[in-house]
């Protein structure tokens, strides 16, 4: 039904860069906002981007200036650009889609790793 599939996660080392995508079906992608997630262990779940459907973005402070969520419609994808990445930044990052007044779909999630 409902599905969201992060990819791209991997080790790398800091200062490097990595690009998430997060496939969308299930749904209608166009008319809801997307976004980026992220949960290190033993820590709650943190917001990292998002993206309306009408390209607006909102990131944490943390990852302003170094990462970048885009969205592709023809592609029913949403991507998180990740730039100079810093070991703060290792956690398992989620793809999240949200309707007003829906319950919001999750995937299951990739592990970013950033250490020497």
């Amino acid at each position: 039904q409902v599905q969201l599939v992060e990819s791209g996660g991997g080790l790398v080392q800091p200062g490097g860069s990595l690009r998430l995508s997060c496939a969308a079906s299930g749904f209608i992608f166009s008319i809801y906002v997307m976004g980026w997630y992220r949960q290190a262990p033993g820590k709650q779940r943190e917001l990292v981007a998002t993206i309306t459907s009408g390209g607006s973005t909102n990131y944490a402070d943390s990852v302003k200036g170094r990462f970048t969520i885009s969205r592709d419609s023809a592609k029913d994808t949403v991507y998180l650009q990740m730039n100079s990445l810093k070991p703060e930044d290792t956690a398992v990052y989620y793809c999240n889609a949200q309707r007003t007044f829906r319950t919001a779909y999750w995937g299951q999630g990739t592990q970013v790793t950033v250490s020497s």
